[in-house]
């Protein structure tokens, strides 16, 4: 487990950005790190911004809030514009190019482009970007196991929602191969 990470997560609701944030939380407990999952909604119901930090540690965490990331995972062109200037120097930026250009101002961080919607389209359902995201995020930063996500589903996914888990965890492992190959060339 790294030492000390803080993530944000960001895209329109709907996106599963929640969702990835307490598998990631949850997975962190599993594996006895301490870790701080903070949401934060847009006024709209649905279709308007979501994003959550997740603090991750092997120490106490101090704060729940962050104002420069070490890690972004963005789902939007809107909220990748909104938050990428944040990240910390010799920070990473995880892009869906699915929707979103990679920015071209952050060459003081390494970018990841994720065709994530269309990954997750080919594993059998399209709303599975999310986990495609998450599975590359883990693969390259290594702050969990991909099978302490899978072992969290059980638990964070509400009872009606347990039947993608299968489509998930193809999901997770897609995106973190998908991943892997980025980082051998």
């Amino acid at each position: 487990m790294l030492k000390h990470q803080e993530i944000r997560m960001a895209g329109m609701g709907g996106q599963g950005i929640m969702v990835i944030g307490q598998l990631l939380a949850h997975a962190t407990m599993l594996e006895g790190g301490n870790v701080v999952w903070f949401p934060s909604y847009g006024p709209e119901t649905r279709g308007g911004a979501a994003e959550c930090t997740v603090i991750l540690s092997s120490e106490e965490i101090g704060s729940p809030v962050t104002s420069s990331p070490d890690t972004l995972i963005a789902m939007t062109q809107p909220l990748l514009d909104k938050f990428a200037r944040s990240v910390k120097p010799e920070g990473m930026i995880f892009v869906n190019s699915s929707l979103a250009q990679p920015p071209d101002y952050r060459a003081d961080c390494r970018i990841v482009a994720i065709p994530a919607n269309d990954i997750a389209a080919e594993v059998g359902s399209a709303k599975a970007a999310n986990m495609v995201m998450l599975g590359a995020y883990v693969e390259l930063l290594k702050p969990v196991s991909i099978e302490s996500l899978k072992a969290s589903m059980e638990e964070v996914l509400p009872e009606h929602n347990r039947r993608f888990i299968p489509v998930n965890n193809a999901a997770l492992d897609r995106g973190a191969q998908f991943a892997a190959k980025q980082r051998g060339s």
